[in-house]
């Protein structure tokens, strides 16, 4: 079987990997939304709404350690990194954004303006992005040590992880043969 035959057949194949990885990727950020928008947040912000922040922040930990395997194992290991941060960084700023939330409905003056779910996210991915305050800012003391929080494990996100899945990738690369990732 010549090149273009075994080509031919592959490009299909290829196509519906790469349309269940899309498929999978914007799923797995819809449901996450969803589950913000639909989960009733209640009982104001206090110690279990941190406990809470932290053990969802070591589920998004142990979320990436398994990831990282998979990646490193994957037939494909590009898609699967794609598919493992369409999942890890909403995670991360959902759980942030649901903090914002009930502190915000805890102590109206936490911000700048009361936050509804959208403003929570809003403000949430603004601090990711690190795009400043435009029109929601932290004013007190609590709603700034949890954004300060959130900015340095943005830095761990954006910095570490994105080290840690790209190397990944490329040990899986390495293990089907190919030198490039």
């Amino acid at each position: 079987m010549s090149d273009d035959e075994s080509g031919g057949r592959r490009a299909p194949r290829l196509r519906r990997l790469l349309a269940g990885c899309l498929l999978r990727s914007v799923g797995s950020v819809v449901l996450l939304t969803a589950l913000f928008y639909l989960v009733p947040l209640e009982g104001g912000f206090g110690v279990l709404t941190v406990a809470l922040l932290v053990l969802g922040l070591a589920l998004f930990g142990g979320l990436v350690a398994w990831q990282v395997s998979a990646i490193a194992h994957a037939e494909y290991p590009r898609l699967r990194a794609v598919e493992a941060l369409a999942t890890a960084v909403p995670l991360f700023l959902v759980l942030f954004a649901a903090s914002y939330f009930l502190l915000a409905e805890e102590v109206p003056p936490s911000f700048s303006e009361p936050l509804t779910r959208t403003d929570a996210l809003y403000f949430t991915v603004t601090v990711f992005a690190t795009v400043g305050f435009g029109d929601i800012s932290p004013t007190t003391q609590v709603a700034r040590a949890l954004t300060t929080a959130q900015m340095a494990a943005d830095l761990v996100v954006v910095g570490v992880i994105a080290k840690v899945l790209f190397g990944a990738v490329r040990i899986g690369m390495r293990r089907r043969g190919e030198d490039n990732p």
